[in-house]
């Protein structure tokens, strides 16, 4: 699985601490910035992640983590990208029925509230929780996409 990790200027250090979390795990990663705490705007970073997850790669299967200061503006953004379900978890049971349930491939967070452990912990719950596959949510998840077309 591809990571990409995007924040803007608000999200920048608690970007920077998952990050080195991710790499202490050996979760390969890329960042696409923002690389300071110089005022930026959160849907270009949004549309930078969105675009990988969104763009299916023969064989690769990509997921994103966006933050930004409530995290809601890069969730907003990234869904407007065909192929993306993000979900601004602000805790790890809607970090699991997400990604159990919707099958989704965007994690938002809130820079904030959320203290680094905590985000640490949602990061982990929504990576290790696969999509139940069960008929009713593909379904769904189908339905989801013919509203993109």
């Amino acid at each position: 699985m591809k990571i990409f990790i995007g924040s803007d200027h608000r999200g920048y250090t608690l970007k920077e601490r998952i990050k080195t979390f991710l790499a202490k795990q050996s979760i390969q990663f890329t960042d696409v910035g923002a690389y300071s705490k110089k005022i930026s705007d959160y849907p270009d970073y949004a549309e930078r992640v969105a675009k990988q997850v969104g763009h299916k790669r023969q064989g690769t299967r990509a997921v994103g983590i966006l933050i930004c200061a409530s995290g809601v503006g890069m969730e907003i953004a990234a869904n407007k990208v065909r192929g993306v379900r993000a979900v601004n978890a602000w805790n790890t049971a809607i970090a699991r029925s997400s990604r159990k349930d919707d099958d989704t491939n965007v994690l938002c967070l809130d820079s904030e509230d959320l203290t680094v452990a905590q985000a640490k912990r949602i990061i982990h719950a929504w990576l290790a929780t696969p999509f139940s596959r069960k008929k009713r949510y593909i379904r769904r998840v189908k339905k989801i996409s013919r509203l993109e077309r």
